[in-house]
């Protein structure tokens, strides 16, 4: 990996284009570089899991919307498939409708750093170009493959968030990068691409604050959408705001820190294998990712209650020791009432981890829909205790949770549980069970797993059985609609009616 300086240059300078950031993500797109055997094994997990958490949301209201604007855009040629339905339609709403469907329950993929993100947001607009191009399964590998490298490692080097500028800012230009790789594009053609994407896909992280609406599902999809209209204009030979990065009124400049800041980007050199897909880590269960460590913590917990004949109705304050991100984001730190509402949003409800760990605490167990259920967030003896729940940011957890060393990189906290007669249970994780490092690591097994366990009901066996068999043979795919999976009529019937709009 070579580490790339990323500063904002007056106008007035000498500053050459091929120095840019984008350039260099671009040079990175355009490497001719074969994948690596791991890569391509965990790119096929990724698109198993996609699909799977997509078949959870299938129904759901805000899936149903995205789905239906796309089929408002057939096409005759070429065209994308829709996750569930048959037919064909352009390319970059049937990547806003697929990327809504794998985003709705948040949970997939996660990549977590100096800035957060779901880099398996960059397969549906990736998969729905290939589909419309008639690409192949190992045009489609190394897209991918350019697209998690991408994201992951502006991911490593620029921080978002500190300046509320939502994570979607990288997913554009890394989604765009990867079509210049599927595509096999020049580098300029790259180069203007990335531009386009990131200037058209920056906002701020709003979405992610208060009382969370649909389009937390929505906003990556929206990028990916962008992405794809933004190599389809330079492809046609038009060009991108630049320096998009470095320019004196550019993202850095003034939707970052300042122009004073310098940010420090990892990329691999030219013949450089992509792996940094390895790097990244998928969901068991459904919720925002730094509350995986949390819910197994606290199954584990209730077990020992159990054990110790201790009662949740006796507890006096449960204080979660976790990562200045954690806190902030999805703790109390974070400042917003609507993580404490029982009425708040299900998008909400799995940003706040004091509802989580409650849940979890109680039950046992964790379901992405009936865990999230009105019925269940609003029982009593709930909220007693997810009232008596607060998170504390400790510097050691926050130390650990930007390590660059995997080994103690960690994501979890210390539970401490004070009962009134002053009796403390405390038990602490640092990563996940499914996370690698965990105590039961997600391999092809876990994904498959989780895939028929999400598709029960929704997808007859038959179907679920030939995408399983389609896309584990994906380097000799030739045909990429045999990766759509269709849903049974029955349960296409439960998606709820949606108003008109203008398509």
């Amino acid at each position: 990996m070579k580490n790339h300086e990323v500063r904002t240059h007056k106008s007035a300078e000498d500053f050459p284009y091929e120095e840019h950031l984008a350039y260099k993500v671009a040079e990175v797109a355009a490497d001719p570089v074969e994948v690596p055997e791991e890569t391509t094994e965990m790119i096929i997990n990724r698109i198993i899991d996609n699909a799977a958490v997509a078949m959870a949301s299938v129904a759901r209201g805000p899936v149903t919307s995205a789905r239906v604007m796309a089929e408002a855009h057939p096409v005759d040629k070429g065209g994308s498939t829709i996750f569930g339905i048959d037919g064909t339609y352009s390319a970059e709403w049937a990547a806003l409708a697929n990327g809504t469907a794998v985003r709705e329950l948040d949970y997939h993929d996660t990549f977590l750093a100096a800035e957060y993100s779901h880099p398996g947001d960059n397969i549906p607009p990736l998969l729905a170009a290939a589909q419309h191009k008639g690409l192949s399964g190992r045009d489609l590998i190394r897209g991918i493959a350019t697209g998690y490298e991408i994201q992951v490692n502006l991911v490593k080097g620029i921080c978002l968030h500190e300046h509320k500028i939502d994570h979607v800012a990288h997913l554009g230009p890394s989604v765009a990068a990867g079509l210049g790789t599927m595509l096999g594009l020049d580098k300029v053609t790259i180069y203007q691409a990335v531009g386009q994407a990131l200037h058209t896909t920056t906002a701020t992280r709003q979405s992610r604050k208060g009382l969370i609406s649909s389009w937390k599902a929505y906003a990556p999809a929206f990028a990916g959408k962008m992405a794809i209209e933004a190599v389809d204009r330079t492809m046609r030979g038009e060009g991108a705001p630049a320096p998009i990065w470095e320019g004196e009124d550019g993202f850095i400049a003034w939707m970052l820190h300042s122009p004073e800041r310098t940010y420090t980007v990892p990329l691999p050199e030219n013949g450089e294998a992509k792996t940094a897909i390895l790097d990244t880590y998928t969901k068991e269960h459904s919720a925002e990712y730094q509350a995986q460590a949390p819910i197994d913590m606290a199954f584990a917990l209730k077990k020992t209650l159990e054990d110790k004949g201790l009662k949740t109705a006796d507890i006096e304050s449960i204080v979660l020791h976790t990562s200045h991100h954690t806190h902030y984001v999805i703790g109390t730190g974070a400042n917003d009432p609507q993580k404490m509402d029982p009425s708040a949003s299900r998008e909400t409800l799995d940003h706040s981890v004091m509802y989580i760990f409650a849940v979890a605490l109680e039950d046992g167990v964790w379901d992405h829909e009936t865990s999230y259920s009105p019925e269940r967030s609003n029982r009593p003896e709930t909220i007693e205790l997810w009232q008596k729940i607060s998170t504390v940011e400790d510097p050691e957890w926050t130390r650990r949770y930007h390590s660059n060393d995997l080994e103690e990189k960690a994501f979890g906290g210390k539970a401490v549980i004070t009962f009134k007669d002053g009796t403390v249970i405390e038990d602490e994780r640092a990563v996940a069970d499914a996370h690698p490092l965990g105590a039961r690591p997600f391999a092809r097994e876990q994904y498959i797993a989780k895939f028929k366990k999400l598709a029960d009901g929704v997808v007859d066996e038959a179907e679920q059985e030939r995408f399983l068999t389609a896309v584990q043979d994906l380097e000799n795919l030739t045909d990429l609609t045999e990766l759509n999976v269709r849903v049974s009529d029955e349960h296409l019937a439960t998606a709820p009616e949606k108003p008109e709009g203008i398509f």
